[in-house]
């Protein structure tokens, strides 16, 4: 990155690499070594039993998922804790015209990891009709998706994207992060909607950062951010027609991807919450490339949304007093902060580039900020 050549992003393999989800799960298999040992191995069955239970399975949100092939000829369920109604026709929105029921078809999702309240987190695997590239996708849902009250209603998503490598992983569906947590929070604070989470990979390998972007050459990872992650939200899930539910998140690398996204796309998505500093492309695949790089420079995409008076957007940086990178949040906001293009910046007290200290940032203020701007589900009436 020529302007900035201390970019967070040579951060990010000291403090966001390996993906939090490896070491975490190093410490939660030794905690459980040492209760196994102390309690005769039953604590820790329990315990696994309950972080655990299910992983592998079949889920379907919302629905009764088909048989898993058990061998009992009972149909799974799904991740939430009420029991759902498979129709028999598909349910018909009422009252907002803005409600897009899922378009189908549906995925095969797999639980990849349970919280305390029986929601679930997921993973399939997407093909993506329109960049070509198939990747890995992870999914949850907050519990209200599956109270019967909301079940013509669409709710909020957030796309979320994680820094590093952002391959094979995403670390945002590694519970131990909190970012569920902070939402299922938030919404009983009154504080946060209950979103939609969205988890894809942001690369197409552990070799490069693609930013984004369809770089010349490259796989088009722009087209399935932009196009194929979308779409396949919108097979899956009870969604917005319209940009007011659609957002992005990220840290580091996926927090610069998040917001080139909401500039390049101002009539898809409406907001995003990056946080770490990332400003422009700075991927080595560019070179040879300047025109194309630039078509995907955030600073000259606001300009140019600013100069054609587009629709408006907003960005949140969060930023922790003990990283870099606020010098071009404060940069771009003086030179770009105008006009249709809303920023805020949330300074993260002692926090650092990693992703706990975001989702902290998030439950201090940036979860209310975009819940703010976005349009939530509204439940039926009675």
């Amino acid at each position: 990155m020529p302007q900035y050549p201390q970019s967070p992003r040579s951060l990010d393999a000291a403090a966001e690499a390996p993906a939090p989800e490896r070491s975490r799960r190093a410490v939660w298999i030794s905690a459980g070594l040492a209760f196994a040992l102390v309690l005769g191995g039953g604590g820790f069955a329990a315990w696994k039993f309950e972080w655990f239970s299910g992983n592998g399975r079949a889920v379907t949100f919302g629905r009764t998922a088909p048989s898993a092939g058990n061998g009992d000829g009972k149909a799974r369920q799904g991740p939430q804790p009420q029991a759902p109604q498979a129709p028999s026709a598909p349910a018909v929105p009422t009252g907002d015209p803005d409600v897009l029921m899922e378009t189908g078809p549906r995925s095969d999702f797999k639980q990849t990891a349970k919280l305390e309240d029986g929601t679930v987190i997921a993973k399939t695997r997407l093909a993506g009709a329109k960049s070509g590239f198939e990747g890995d996708v992870w999914v949850w849902t907050p519990k209200e998706y599956s109270d019967p009250k909301y079940a013509k209603s669409a709710f909020p998503v957030l796309i979320s994207l994680p820094g590093g490598n952002g391959f094979p992983t995403n670390y945002w569906s590694d519970r131990s992060l909190g970012l569920q947590k902070a939402i299922e929070e938030g919404v009983a604070a009154g504080t946060s909607l209950p979103f939609i989470l969205i988890m894809p990979v942001l690369n197409p390998d552990n070799k490069y950062y693609y930013d984004g972007s369809d770089i010349p050459g490259q796989p088009k990872m722009g087209t399935w951010l932009a196009e194929d992650v979308p779409d396949f939200t919108r097979a899956n899930f009870r969604t917005y027609k319209s940009r007011d539910g659609w957002a992005f998140m990220g840290s580091s690398s996926g927090g610069f991807v998040g917001m080139k996204q909401v500039l390049q796309h101002p009539d898809r998505f409406k907001a995003v919450i990056a946080s770490g500093g990332e400003i422009v492309p700075d991927s080595p695949l560019w070179k040879g490339h300047q025109a194309e790089m630039d078509e995907n420079n955030p600073e000259k995409l606001a300009k140019k949304l600013i100069d054609s008076n587009g629709p408006d957007v907003y960005i949140n940086f969060q930023v922790g007093t003990k990283e870099t990178g606020k010098d071009r949040m404060l940069r771009f906001q003086r030179e770009f902060g105008t006009g249709p293009v809303k920023t805020t910046i949330h300074d993260i007290q002692n926090g650092e580039h990693n992703g706990w200290h975001y989702v902290r940032g998030m439950k201090e203020s940036s979860l209310e900020w975009i819940s703010k701007v976005l349009k939530g589900p509204a439940p039926a009436a009675g």
